[in-house]
């Protein structure tokens, strides 16, 4: 697939086949993911693919019964963290480039015919979101991805136009 291509044509899915990805393939996408720009080489990417227990663990840390059962709507979610060192420059510049290795997993799971979805769901933020995914007091997490096989084609939505986007400056 051409990268404007899947640039153009990826798509947030919420309707996913039963069975999750193999390790072989994820490994791939984390791969994929290692080559994000980062500043001063920090690779201050973490992913962690959310087992059963651990996800059993996520939805009982949520008080929403209605977002914790959106947590099974994907066979594989991954949770996306960065590193985070104290300094608030090189911790922002660490985010930015967790978040674009998030981006990179999902594209290059388009480009595999995978279908994806981005969530930053609430429990994330807590300290019971963090302990069921083990997350480190010196992380913050950028996102939750799902990721499977896609059961339908989701819709086209509509963006921007570019001249409301972009200022050009003298």
């Amino acid at each position: 697939m051409e990268l404007e291509q899947a640039i153009r044509t990826r798509r947030t899915h919420k309707v996913y086949a039963p069975q999750p990805l193999d390790r072989e393939t994820l490994d791939e996408l984390f791969e994929l993911a290692r080559w994000a720009p980062n500043h001063k080489l920090t690779n201050p990417w973490r992913f962690r693919v959310v087992g059963p227990q651990a996800l059993e663990r996520l939805k009982q840390a949520s008080d929403d019964p209605i977002a914790a059962a959106k947590l099974d709507r994907a066979p594989t979610l991954v949770a996306v963290s960065a590193t985070q060192s104290g300094d608030p420059v090189l911790d922002e510049e660490d985010v930015l480039a967790a978040a674009t290795a998030a981006y990179v997993v999902l594209l290059a799971a388009h480009g595999r015919g995978l279908a994806s979805y981005w969530r930053t769901p609430g429990v994330l933020r807590t300290a019971e979101g963090r302990a069921a995914l083990a997350v480190a007091d010196g992380e913050r997490v950028v996102g939750l991805l799902h990721l499977g096989h896609p059961r339908q084609e989701p819709r086209v939505p509509e963006r921007a136009p570019v001249a409301d986007v972009a200022t050009y400056l003298d």
